[in-house]
């Protein structure tokens, strides 16, 4: 690998996609969040604070780079299909980073969204992403992946887009390890909070999901709506949200949501005790390091980390990254 290989950070959140090429030995030249708390917490752990609003930024005055990173929100397409130029984009945030690289060319774009991406306006978005990548020059390739398979006991999808000026990037070379269980990443010791039994209703013999790794255990006796659920199904409807389902902690735990603001998210204990998971908790189920220094209010912690991605997955394609493109150690 050539000596600091340089990469920026676009919409970077709270960082957690430059723990993980920082772990590889890359080197950070800009960042930019328009989020002011965000901001905040990425300069207590990285000591830059990142420029603002990205479609603000002159992309002649963004240092050169090699990886361009970008965990970007997803907007609506106005136009799909493959055309020449910026018109399908423009309007949306994709066609900041698109100047940027039309800009910069840096050698590997590296950009992650929700899963939901892939199915996003009958998978228009996704496909006129990839073909303005191609029109700009990069041979571009896409997965799912599942944080679950990289360490941390959290069903959580993310769609993975590599595009290169070098040749195709192979998912199929990234290091995945067995899947872990929620009870290993649980604090020892501390104020839980904890239901009373007569709030909750647990199952009989709950199975583990083979693929989601989830095991749902109970819920929540909160009312819902009952018209039109099929009789003894009540728990397991679409309308009884997120936040009144219990898992095990023999399996995994579901995805960490940015709307989620109070924390509610409910376990089953080893001791067949049911409370919330802690924030601590939840910083580790994300895999950010125990160092990691949270400065925000615990209900802005919980949108950080919603907002955010499993380092150890992002680690493990940065590492790829490096052998594929970089040449290694």
């Amino acid at each position: 690998m050539k000596e600091r290989i340089k990469f920026i950070d676009l919409f970077c959140g709270i960082g957690g996609i430059r723990l993980g090429l920082d772990s590889q030995g890359f080197e950070c030249v800009f960042s930019s969040d328009i989020n002011t708390e965000c901001q905040r917490t990425y300069k207590t752990n990285f000591g830059e604070e990142p420029s603002g609003d990205i479609t603000k930024i002159d992309e002649k005055s963004i240092p050169d780079h090699d990886i361009l990173c970008a965990g970007f929100p997803c907007q609506p397409f106005s136009i799909s299909g493959k055309q020449k130029g910026f018109d399908d984009t423009r309007g949306t945030l994709f066609f900041d980073i698109c100047r940027i690289i039309n800009e910069k060319k840096p050698s590997v774009v590296f950009l992650e969204n929700v899963k939901h991406m892939v199915h996003h306006n009958g998978g228009r978005t996704l496909q006129t992403i990839l073909d303005k990548l191609e029109d700009l020059g990069y041979e571009v390739s896409w997965r799912v992946l599942n944080g679950v398979d990289f360490g941390v006991p959290q069903n959580r999808e993310r769609i993975i887009i590599i595009g290169s000026l070098n040749g195709k990037f192979d998912f199929n070379k990234i290091k995945t390890v067995p899947r872990g269980r929620l009870l290993d990443f649980l604090d020892k010791e501390g104020e839980f909070e904890y239901l009373d039994p007569v709030d909750y209703t647990l199952i009989e013999k709950p199975k583990q999901q083979p693929g989601s790794g989830l095991m749902f255990a109970g819920y929540r006796n909160k009312s819902i709506r009952k018209v039109g659920v099929r009789p003894g199904t009540e728990h397991l409807s679409r309308v009884h949200k997120q936040p009144n389902r219990i898992y095990s902690v023999m399996g995994v735990h579901p995805t960490l949501p940015s709307q989620e603001s109070s924390g509610r998210f409910f376990i089953l204990t080893s001791d067949n005790r049911v409370r919330k998971l802690t924030i601590n908790e939840c910083w580790r189920i994300m895999g950010f390091p125990e160092t990691y220094i949270k400065v925000s209010s615990v209900g802005e912690q919980y949108r950080q980390l919603g907002n955010s991605v499993c380092v150890p997955m992002i680690t493990a394609v940065a590492e790829e990254i490096k052998n594929q493109f970089f040449g290694g150690e």
